[in-house]
C-alpha cells in the first residue's frame, strides 16, 4: 500500500464520462451544504471537506488577504476535519481506512504550500470510471477535491478518482445538453386548475413513463400564487439538472415516440422552462381536460391540506390573493374561511373569483383537439393514450 506521504497521480473524468455511462459511479460532493443544497450531480453524497462559515471565511480570506493566506486557513481547517471526512467516506462507500496519524500525514503533504503541492498533484485522464469508482468533486475541479482524491488514494482507495472542472463543468454540459434538446411530437393537457391534470398525468406516466415531462414535479411547484404549499420549491439550477437527468438517456427516434406535458406558462413557481422545451410545449397539441366543480374542490383540499402544516403555509399566501382581487372588500375574508374550518367554500371562492378568470385569460386563443373528463383519471390516461398512439403512428 502507497505512504500518505507519496501524492500519486489523481484520475480525472470529464462530465460527460461520468453520467453517460451505463456503470453509474458513487458520487461524493465535496463542497459546502449549502453549495450541494442548492444543487448537485444525480444521485451525489454530500460528504464536505469544509461547513458553511469555513467556506466563507476562506473565501473572504482569499479575496482580501492572498491565496495562500487562504490556503493556510483551509490547511488548519482539513487538519481538524480530515478524520472525520475519512470516516464519513469509509462509511459511504465501504472503504476500511487504515492509520491513525492523518493530521500528521496532512501537515506533511501541505508543508510547502500551496503553489507546490500544485506542483506535486499530477493527473491523468480516464476515458470512463473504473469498476465500482467512486468519484469526488468541488466547485472547479481544483486543489479541494484533487488534493482528497490523492490522500485517500495513498491510503489505498484506489478507486476514488476526481471530476474534472469540478461542479462549474459540469453545470456547462447541463447548460448544453438543455441547449440542444429535440423533441418528438408533443401533447399538452390544458384544463381549470384543480381539474386534475396532475393526477391524470401520473396515471399516464404509469403507461407511458418515456412520453412524460412533469414540470411541476421536477421544480416542486404548482406553478400558482399557492403553488409551493406543501411542496419544496427548487432552485433554477437543480431544476435544470432534474430535467437533463430525465432526458438525458431518453430514446425520441423510434415509431411511438411523444412528449407529453401540463400547459404552463415559461415560469413553473421561480424556475424557468429552458427555451428548447418551451418551444416544444407551445407547438403541441391539447387536450382539454375536464372536471365538474366538486371534483376540483376535492382535487384541490388534497393538494393543499393533505398535511395540516400546510394550512400555516397556505394562511400566509392567502392575503396576497385577497390583495388581488381587492384588499378593501377581501381583506381577511379569506383568511377568516380557511381558520372557521369552511375549506370547500373557500376553495369554490377562489375558483370563481380569482382562478378561473385568471386561467380564462392565460388561455386564450389556444386550440384543443380532444376534450377528456378527468374525473377518473385511469380512464382518462388510457383514453389520452390512445389518442396520442393514433397520432404518432400515421
Amino acid at each position: 500500500m502507497p505512504t500518505a506521504g507519496s501524492k500519486p497521480s489523481v484520475p480525472m473524468l470529464a462530465p460527460n464520462a461520468i453520467l453517460q455511462t451505463e456503470s453509474q459511479p458513487l458520487l461524493i460532493d465535496l463542497r459546502s451544504p449549502a453549495e450541494f443544497a442548492q444543487d448537485h450531480l444525480p444521485g451525489a453524497v454530500s460528504i464536505p471537506l469544509f461547513g458553511d462559515v469555513e467556506r466563507s471565511v476562506i473565501g473572504t480570506l482569499y479575496k482580501r488577504e492572498s491565496p495562500q493566506v487562504a490556503f493556510d486557513k483551509g490547511r488548519d481547517l482539513a487538519g481538524a476535519r480530515i478524520r472525520a471526512l475519512l470516516s464519513e467516506i469509509g462509511r459511504t462507500t465501504n472503504w476500511n481506512v487504515e492509520g491513525d496519524d492523518f493530521e500528521a500525514d496532512l501537515l506533511r503533504w501541505t508543508a510547502n504550500g500551496m503553489e507546490a503541492l500544485e506542483g506535486e498533484l499530477q493527473s491523468h485522464q480516464l476515458d470512463s470510471p473504473p469498476h465500482k469508482g467512486v468519484v469526488f468533486y468541488c466547485w472547479r475541479g481544483g486543489l479541494r477535491s484533487r488534493s482528497v482524491v490523492a490522500f485517500v488514494r495513498s491510503l489505498g482507495f484506489e478507486s476514488a478518482c476526481c471530476m474534472e472542472g469540478g461542479y462549474k463543468a459540469y453545470r456547462r454540459f447541463v447548460n448544453a445538453e438543455l441547449a440542444q434538446l429535440d423533441f418528438p411530437p408533443a401533447f399538452v393537457l390544458r384544463g381549470l386548475t384543480g381539474v386534475g391534470k396532475t393526477l391524470v398525468l401520473r396515471e399516464l406516466e404509469q403507461l407511458r413513463p418515456e412520453w412524460i415531462v412533469d414540470l411541476e414535479g421536477l421544480a416542486g411547484h404548482r406553478s400558482s400564487i399557492l403553488g409551493m404549499v406543501g411542496l419544496e420549491p427548487c432552485s433554477q439550477k437543480a431544476f435544470d439538472s432534474r430535467l437533463a437527468d430525465l432526458l438525458r438517456n431518453r430514446d425520441y427516434t423510434h415509431a411511438q415516440a411523444a412528449v407529453v406535458y401540463e400547459g404552463e406558462s415559461r415560469k413553473v413557481g421561480n424556475v424557468t422552462v429552458p427555451p428548447a422545451l418551451w418551444d416544444s410545449l407551445c407547438s403541441g397539441q391539447n387536450f382539454r381536460i375536464t372536471a365538474s366543480i366538486e371534483r376540483r374542490v376535492d382535487v384541490l383540499l388534497e393538494d393543499y391540506l393533505e398535511r395540516e402544516s400546510s394550512r400555516k403555509e397556505l394562511e400566509q399566501q392567502l392575503p396576497f390573493i385577497e390583495r388581488r382581487l381587492g384588499a378593501v372588500k377581501w381583506k381577511g375574508e379569506l383568511v377568516g374561511l380557511l381558520n372557521d374550518g369552511r375549506e370547500r367554500e373557500l376553495v369554490k371562492l377562489l375558483l370563481e373569483h380569482y382562478y378561473d378568470p385568471l386561467y380564462r385569460h392565460s388561455e386564450k386563443g389556444q386550440s384543443y383537439r380532444w376534450t377528456i373528463d378527468a374525473s377518473q383519471p385511469a380512464r382518462a390516461a388510457k383514453e389520452i393514450e390512445s389518442c396520442i398512439l393514433s397520432n404518432v403512428e400515421r
